[in-house]
């Protein structure tokens, strides 16, 4: 049978077009490489020699393993003596440690290859897995027997396995097996099926990039970026490490004489102008001849609903990315211009590398949020129950797209979060916003009631077969300002993005400018003059003044007792009520001097709440909110932050 696995060069390169450039490397690219190449090497992205030996040997404890193991298996199925001798079992390593681009503590995934009588449910998940609780060397054992590719996780010295099983229809496995070959596949079933492909698709890849050695250096890269930019996940509907190395390979073959510079630079440059849902191809679809089901949406009507299409390059070629939904793809687009345009500062000298690795500042993003909080009684029922509830994380995001008809859109975080405080326990985070173009309804309206798809989500949680007493969970709503301490690194008051300043650094000096002036000024007339000839580029101000209602509260500013700030918040008013509400341009800053004789200034930011140095008391929360000011005449004037929370000072603000 003809391998389609294997692809041949046709017209003297790969993959399903021409390149778009068959340029080699400038010196400039070659100055960059080399920056980029230390780059990496300093982020601690390489293992050391001694771990490269440790994984080695390793593996080969895990090959004697099977081996072992298999024979047992042979014998209980009451084969001779002479057949139990020649039975043997198989591993191959695929993922990033078969592409070369894994770093110091990264897992290896392993697949193991048996024959026919040895089964997935009782021999691997019972009888291997009773061996490999026996070893004291092996730890941290956790079999996931009915996840989508059925999964052994565990430390064999220390090393993490994810050691996946298929079964062949051959009573003999050969030590040569080369499962490139589609005859491997004949007669498998559909776990097997998938189990064998993340092998012979990491094997095609490299069949596939014309470089290599390039093609690593730039993978490696471009898997830093992601995790440190929150878009590696592919179980919270980002991509996972297939993914970008698809993404990668195919801009190796449009660019096949470059650089990892130029070719990280690229990266962003062509999946900026991609046209999605067009599918990323290394190689033309094969059919094949064993009429196994493959990614065709003119057929297919699920395969038309995908959002971005990378497609698997060995049979049966699937979509790698289903998971993606319409709200991962726009944060990842939003990613690829960031990158696009630093990649283009960095060819004018006006940026650096670690300009494009700056974290993202995923608490510092969004006014909302949900938090989904889940504990169990143990270390072991919350390793169980945690790896549930992730697998799904992905269906609340689809659920509330679904639901608010596209118009909320749901950013999860990759990453995982503990309070140390309490035990077993784990929380994940959603950022929510509503969609960009979409209107805000009149009447201050607009809000999303999203309870019964949360109930929805959280009912398909509780089918969990495995559930114990103990394991819960529970689904909030939370502001930026109320992110629990927990998630932060260090103080939130301290944290400033490399290369710009941020938006509380920002405030805080803000702050400290309209304070200067507002010190100037004992009455509203002189503030509103001061304001008006502080700097001659500035315009006249305008004093906005709040009339008060018949029934005697002001509009906008109290009611009762209560201040309602704009997002739904409150803090106490003042002894006597503010009359008027001043908006300056200073500084961009809004003040607002109240009858009690102090300054109030109202400052906000959407990270949540710090405390300014020299005694500022905080009253609220912060966020910005940004005020279209009219003049006399009607024309709009250019929008001004108005800071809506309040610190107060003692004697000065």
């Amino acid at each position: 049978m003809e391998n389609s696995g294997v692809v041949k060069r046709t017209n003297g390169h790969l993959g399903v077009t021409e390149p778009i450039s068959w340029s080699g490397p400038t010196e400039y690219d070659l100055i960059k490489t080399g920056e980029l190449e230390k780059y990496l090497e300093g982020a601690g992205l390489y293992e050391s020699h001694e771990e490269a030996v440790c994984r080695e040997e390793v593996l080969g404890k895990l090959d004697q393993i099977v081996k072992l193991w298999i024979k047992k298996v042979s014998k209980a199925n009451g084969f001779n003596e002479q057949f139990v001798q020649e039975a043997n079992a198989k591993i191959f390593t695929f993922g990033s440690y078969r592409l070369g681009v894994h770093g110091p503590g990264a897992d290896i995934d392993i697949l193991c290859v048996g024959p026919r009588y040895a089964t997935r449910e009782e021999d691997f998940f019972i009888q291997l897995h009773n061996m490999l609780f026996e070893m004291p060397e092996v730890t941290e054992l956790h079999p996931i027997p009915d996840a989508y590719v059925p999964v052994m996780k565990f430390k064999l010295n220390g090393v993490s396995i994810d050691l996946l099983y298929a079964k062949l229809p051959l009573w003999v496995i050969p030590e040569d097996l080369d499962i490139s070959h589609d005859s491997t596949l004949q007669n498998a079933d559909e776990k097997t099926i998938r189990s064998l492909n993340g092998s012979r698709v990491t094997d095609q890849i490299l069949r596939l990039v014309p470089n290599i050695q390039n093609f690593r250096t730039t993978l490696l890269c471009m898997r830093f970026w992601a995790k440190r930019r929150g878009v590696y996940s592919n179980v919270t509907g980002f991509l996972g490490g297939i993914n970008w190395a698809i993404l990668v390979a195919r801009i190796c073959q449009l660019y096949p004489n470059a650089k990892p510079s130029m070719l990280v630079s690229r990266f962003f440059r062509v999946y900026t102008q991609w046209r999605w849902p067009a599918p990323i191809l290394l190689c033309k679809i094969q059919e094949g001849t064993l009429g196994y089901p493959i990614w065709d949406p003119k057929r297919n009507f699920r395969d038309r609903l995908h959002q971005m299409p990378i497609i698997t390059p060995a049979y049966p070629c699937m979509n790698s990315s289903y998971n993606v939904s319409s709200s991962t793809l726009h944060v990842m687009m939003e990613e690829f211009q960031r990158g696009d345009q630093i990649s283009k500062a960095m060819e004018a000298g006006k940026a650096d590398w670690d300009r494009l690795f700056e974290p993202y500042p995923f608490f510092e993003a969004y006014k909302n949020y949900l938090e989904i909080d889940i504990t169990a009684g143990n270390d072991s029922d919350l390793r169980n129950w945690k790896g549930w509830v992730e697998c799904r994380l992905r269906t609340l995001t689809l659920k509330i797209e679904r639901h608010t008809f596209g118009m909320l859109q749901c950013h999860p975080c990759p990453r995982e979060f503990s309070d140390k405080s309490r035990p077993f326990h784990c929380c994940y985070f959603m950022g929510l916003q509503r969609k960009k173009g979409v209107p805000v309804p009149e009447g201050g309206g607009g809000q999303f009631d999203i309870r019964v798809t949360v109930e929805e989500f959280k009912h398909s949680v509780s089918m969990y077969t495995k559930w114990k007493p103990g394991m819960e969970i529970r689904v909030g709503h939370i502001k930026g300002r109320n992110v629990p301490s927990f998630v932060w690194p260090s103080s939130p008051s301290k944290v400033v993005s490399r290369g710009r300043t941020s938006v509380r650094v920002r405030a805080v000096k803000a702050v400290e400018a309209v304070a200067k002036m507002a010190d100037r000024f004992t009455d509203m007339q002189q503030l509103d003059e001061g304001t008006s000839t502080e700097s001659t580029r500035s315009k006249r101000r305008k004093i906005l003044y709040d009339k008060t209602e018949e029934n005697g509260t002001q509009q906008g500013i109290c009611s009762g007792s209560n201040i309602y700030i704009q997002d739904g918040g409150t803090i106490a008013p003042p002894s006597t009520p503010p009359t008027k509400e001043v908006i300056a341009n200073a500084a961009g800053c809004s003040v607002e001097p109240s009858h009690t004789g102090k300054t109030v200034i109202q400052v906000r930011t959407p990270s949540g709440s710090y405390t300014q140095n020299g005694g500022a008391e905080e009253l609220a929360d912060l966020s910005l909110v940004w005020t279209p000011v009219k003049t006399t005449n009607n024309q709009r004037r250019p929008l001004r932050v108005r800071l809506s929370t309040v610190f107060r000072s003692s004697g000065q603000t």
